[in-house]
């Protein structure tokens, strides 16, 4: 009897101390990779990409395909990576968030990256950023 109070009273404790266990951090953002392998993308000689990870069941990719490759330049190379078409680069740059946009420098260097729908001008900013942090 002795045994089975102890049992008992040791559950009891063990789901009272785990209910004053915090839940774990949410997650509140998608990881951008830090790398690019600029051989991986059209244009490896261009000085900037831009990457579109995008999917074909995004609601917002439309719009962003039409804002990142209206950027396109003789500097500033642009690319859509769908995410069914290019399985293999979305596994290989860990994207679980679409649309990411990721704009990498020569060296394949992340400079800035967004998750989720972004205006014309905030690409553009990026870009200028970047370049300027380049000179």
């Amino acid at each position: 009897m002795l045994a089975l109070v102890v049992v008992v009273a040791a559950v009891v404790a063990a789901r009272l101390l785990e209910r004053r266990r915090p839940a774990p951090p949410t997650r509140d953002a998608y990881p951008v990779p830090a790398q690019l392998d600029r051989q991986d993308f059209p244009r490896p000689d261009a000085p900037w990409l831009l990457a579109l990870f995008s999917s074909r069941t995004c609601d917002s990719c439309g719009a962003m395909v039409a804002r990142v490759c209206g950027l396109e330049s003789e500097s500033v190379a642009t690319v859509q990576v769908e995410a069914k078409a290019d399985k293999a680069l979305h596994d290989r740059y860990r994207i679980e968030g679409v649309p990411m946009v990721v704009l990498a420098d020569a060296d394949g260097v992340v400079r800035a990256g967004f998750v989720g729908s972004v205006d014309t001008w905030e690409l553009e900013e990026a870009l200028a950023k970047a370049r300027a942090g380049d000179g």
